[in-house]
C-alpha cells in the first residue's frame, strides 16, 4: 500500500477495536446538538431543518467525510419535541449510515425548560475491502473477505437538556448498547459499539446594543479512550453575524497542541437562512499529510406560532 493509505487505514483501525472513539465530530457542533443529544429535540420552538457536510484531512486519500440532515419542532403546544437525524460517515474502505428518531418531553422550569429526551437508532456498517490496495493481490489473501460486507445494528439512547434564554446545558449517550458490530460470521466478537458519553454548555454574554460574546463547549467521554473536548468562542453582530474560533483537544501526545484550530464564520441570510462555514488547521503529526478540514452547514428555520412569539435570532444559535 501507499504510505498515505497506510497511515490511513492504520487510523481507522484504531477507531474500531473494542474501546475506542466511534463517534464523528463537528466543529460546528452547535448546529447539530440533536446528532448528540436527544433532548434538545423541539427546542427551536418552530421547525428548524439543518444540512451539513463535513471533510476532513483534505488531500489525504480516504479521509473521513460526513453528510446528513437534521430536522426538529415542537408539538402539543410546546410540551413536547421530535427530530430524526439522516447521516453517512466513510473513511477508508467502510461506510456507516445512520437513521435516528428522538423524543423529549419538555418541562417548563424557571428561565426556560428542562427537557427530558430518547433516542433510537439503526447504523448501516458496510466495508468494501474490494478497495482495498496491496502489494500483491488482495484475492491472494483467505484473510481478507471479499466483495462488500454489510451489518445493520439497531441501538437506542437518553439526554438531559436545559435551556434558559441565554445558556444551555445538556448531558447525553446517543448509543448506550455494547452491541456487536462486527461483519465476519464468526461466532467471537471483536468490536463493539460503545457507549458514548457528551456534555455540552454554551452562554450568550450580551456587550453592546450590537455584539454578544458567544463561549460554547462540547466534552466526549468514551471508556477506554483519551478524554477529548471542542471549545468555541464566537463574536455575533447584530444577531446576523458571527465570527470566533473553536479548538479540539486530541492530536497525539508527542506534540501536545492538540487536534485542531478553527475559524468559524456564519450569516443569516433574511430572517429564517443561516449558512455556516468553517476551517480546521490540524496541529497532530496529521498536519503533514493533508491540508485541514472544512465543513458547511446550511438550515432553515419555519417560525413556530404555539409559543406565540415571533422569531428570536439569539434562540437561532442555541
Amino acid at each position: 500500500m501507499s504510505k498515505f493509505y497506510t497511515l490511513l487505514l492504520f487510523a481507522f483501525l484504531l477507531t474500531i477495536p473494542c474501546w475506542a472513539q466511534q463517534e464523528t465530530q463537528f466543529t460546528q457542533f452547535n448546529h447539530y446538538k440533536l446528532g448528540f443529544n436527544p433532548a434538545y429535540a423541539g427546542n427551536s420552538e418552530g421547525i428548524s431543518i439543518a444540512a451539513l457536510a463535513r471533510s476532513q484531512w483534505i488531500g489525504l486519500d480516504g479521509a473521513p467525510q460526513m453528510q446528513l440532515v437534521s430536522f426538529n419542532m415542537p408539538v402539543l403546544n410546546n410540551r413536547v419535541g421530535i427530530g430524526a437525524n439522516i447521516s453517512r460517515s466513510s473513511i477508508g474502505v467502510s461506510q456507516q449510515y445512520t437513521a435516528e428518531l428522538a423524543y423529549a418531553y419538555r418541562i417548563p422550569v424557571p428561565r426556560g425548560f428542562l427537557n427530558l429526551g430518547l433516542m433510537t437508532s439503526v447504523r448501516n456498517f458496510q466495508m468494501d475491502f474490494s478497495q482495498l490496495r496491496g502489494s500483491q493481490p488482495i484475492e491472494q489473501d483467505n484473510a481478507i473477505p471479499q466483495g462488500n460486507q454489510s451489518k445493520f445494528v439497531p441501538n437506542f439512547g437518553a439526554g438531559i437538556y436545559y435551556n434558559a434564554q441565554n445558556f444551555y446545558l445538556g448531558i447525553s449517550s446517543p448509543r448506550l448498547l455494547a452491541v456487536n458490530i462486527d461483519l465476519a460470521d464468526n461466532s467471537g466478537t471483536i468490536s463493539r459499539e460503545v457507549p458514548h458519553f457528551f456534555f455540552m454548555a454554551g452562554v450568550m454574554i450580551p456587550l453592546g446594543q450590537s455584539v454578544k460574546l458567544q463561549p460554547q463547549a462540547l466534552l466526549k467521554s468514551v471508556k477506554g479512550a483519551p478524554f477529548d473536548a471542542d471549545a468555541n468562542l464566537s463574536l455575533i453582530f447584530n444577531d446576523k453575524v458571527t465570527a470566533g474560533v473553536s479548538y479540539r483537544l486530541g492530536g497525539s501526545k508527542e506534540n501536545g497542541f492538540g487536534e485542531s484550530l478553527s475559524g468559524l464564520f456564519s450569516v443569516q441570510m433574511g430572517q429564517n437562512i443561516m449558512l455556516g462555514l468553517s476551517y480546521d488547521a490540524t496541529l497532530s503529526e496529521l498536519r503533514r499529510y493533508n491540508s485541514g478540514s472544512a465543513e458547511v452547514v446550511l438550515r432553515y428555520f419555519i417560525t413556530g406560532k404555539s409559543s406565540g412569539t415571533e422569531f428570536d435570532n439569539p434562540r437561532f444559535f442555541f
